[in-house]
């Protein structure tokens, strides 16, 4: 049975984007000018492996006459009584308004599952922002962009637990999000380059000839999924099609199968990239990889048909090494030899997948996150930008899957690339995470604490700081028509009453600057202004 979601929020916050992604089709018309829907809209669509009645609502409005965008936030309260769970969302970009607020309060008397989903979420500052919502009270916020199509796999995981607690088998726990599911499954991707023993090890792994293999490459062209048990846990292993370089896959069925691919890293939890000992970390292996990075899943490095190499610890070292200086965001990625073949080094994988798991699923204390920044800025302080030097206040940490970090310092925009790397390498060492992705945001200090539902918003009409790099003004300008604070032209100024009135003359002119020079302060670049010291005495 399809799970009956409404999507819902203000107008232009990105409604019926997020219904035509999840539909598949253009069905919603989509403008930025808001109020475009109207009535409710009603469409099959799919977000994984789950399937989805979608409503997609009209803009809320706080009116209750008689008026047309009262009748539109009855059609929209109709369709919240109607669904199964509510997709409530807000604009990242402009944090949490006062509708908003408004209309949380609606939802909670409505007493139905929220999703909260803070949209239009591209780029560090809107990400920073979106962690507003929190004080809406619907939990931790879903970073989404509906346009772009990011943050999906975060949403997946949300409606899945609130499919499973619709269909009565999910157990809600108080404590999830903190602890570990067992009940769930973990869901494994086997990823890399075609003929690399990904359907062989897999093959391993169940005892049993599950998947189709053989010395042809490219045998395997759908993702298959298969659930296996692993020590009384459950784990769903996902086999994909061999990946090639972009500029190779020409037939159009090989296009599908890398497509159908880069979904199943999307979904997945845990990567285990499978590379042939003779090439490993090529350019194709360090390509996926990066995907592997960017999409914040969990990673594995598993380098097949070790059965063959001559000099095991040797060649292992040089392995290492290339990793090492080829991907240094993924520093202490785990590495395990194996012969899917023989079975040989197979028994150190798993639990090389859990500890990886467990990792990307950690939650660290705010208390313990502030003691290791005092530490970490102690042995290298952030460096002075334009002669300033920035001061991070405090840390923590927004959400886990992958672990997700706010720091609040002065002077954000100025945070250079090279101490981020340090403070993301610094992290993972001290609170061993190797192999796990990490996201660091750095968001500009306030005097209340963001977490608060209290916490003031900074001004969107504080003066801009000047940009690093810019060039500030040419020394020798000279501002020849200043203006008064209302707007109208300033009067010269008048000096001592001796004094003639001075103008400002055409610097053009030699003979008349000559004889403003003579009975007044000198407009050279560099000299005393009015009230300096005068030429002669």
């Amino acid at each position: 049975m399809p799970l009956k979601i409404a999507i819902v929020g203000r107008p232009n916050v990105g409604k019926s984007t997020l219904f035509n992604r999840l539909a598949g089709k253009k069905l919603a018309i989509v403008d930025d000018q808001p109020g475009v829907t109207r009535d409710r809209r009603y469409a099959t669509g799919r977000l994984g492996d789950i399937d989805l009645e979608l409503i997609d609502t009209a803009g809320f409005e706080d009116l209750s006459d008689q008026s047309l965008e009262a009748r539109m936030r009855q059609q929209t309260e109709r369709g919240i009584d109607e669904c199964d769970v509510a997709f409530f969302i807000i604009d990242a970009r402009e944090g949490v308004t006062p509708l908003d607020r408004i209309f949380a309060d609606i939802l909670r008397k409505r007493d139905k599952p929220v999703v909260m989903i803070a949209n239009k979420a591209e780029g560090h500052q809107a990400a920073a922002t979106a962690e507003e919502a929190r004080v809406l009270g619907f939990g931790e916020p879903i970073h989404l962009s509906a346009e772009h199509g990011e943050g999906m796999s975060e949403l997946f995981e949300a409606t899945e637990k609130y499919r499973q607690l619709v269909e009565g088998d999910f157990i809600e726990d108080e404590d999830e999000g903190e602890e570990d599911d067992e009940t769930k499954p973990i869901r494994i991707a086997i990823v890399g380059r075609p003929n690399a023993g990904k359907s062989t090890l897999i093959n391993k792994l169940l005892g049993e000839d599950r998947l189709l293999t053989g010395p042809e490459a490219g045998i395997t062209r759908d993702s298959i999924s298969v659930e296996w048990q692993y020590e009384g846990r459950t784990i769903r292993l996902v086999d994909t099609a061999g990946l090639r370089k972009k500029a190779r896959v020409q037939d159009r069925l090989e296009k599908m199968s890398t497509a159908d691919t880069i979904r199943a890293i999307t979904f997945a939890e845990v990567v285990v990239l499978v590379m042939d000992e003779a090439n490993a970390f090529e350019v194709q292996d360090l390509q996926i990889a990066d995907l592997v990075e960017r999409e914040g899943r969990g990673l594995i490095y598993a380098v097949s048909k070790w059965d063959q190499v001559e000099e095991p610890q040797a060649r292992l070292a040089e392995i290492l090494e290339t990793s090492e200086r080829m991907l240094p965001q993924l520093r202490g990625t785990p590495l395990v030899t194996l012969s899917g073949a023989t079975g040989r080094g197979v028994e150190r994988l798993m639990p090389a997948i859990l500890k990886t798991y467990r990792n990307w699923s950690a939650k660290v204390k705010t208390r313990d996150l502030n003691d290791w920044l005092a530490l970490a800025i102690q042995r290298h302080p952030p460096p002075a930008v334009d002669g300033k030097r920035i001061k991070p206040k405090y840390m923590a940490q927004t959400k886990g899957r992958p672990p997700t970090f706010v720091l609040f310092a002065s002077r954000a925009y100025a945070m250079p690339d090279h101490y981020r790397r340090y403070l993301i390498n610094s992290l993972r060492e001290s609170f061993d995470m190797p192999g796990v992705p990490i996201r660091l945001l750095v968001k500009a200090n306030t005097t209340n604490n963001p977490f608060d539902e209290g916490a003031a918003r900074p001004s969107s009409s504080a003066p801009k700081a000047r940009k690093p790099g810019a060039k500030p003004a040419h020394p020798n300008r000279v501002r020849q028509k200043p203006k008064a604070e209302g707007g109208a032209k300033a009067a010269p100024k008048v000096a001592a009453k001796a004094a003639p009135k001075v103008v400002v003359k055409d610097r053009t002119d030699a003979a008349r600057a000559k004889a403003f020079r003579k009975g007044g302060p000198s407009t050279k670049p560099g000299a005393a202004g009015p009230g300096g010291r005068s030429g002669k005495r």
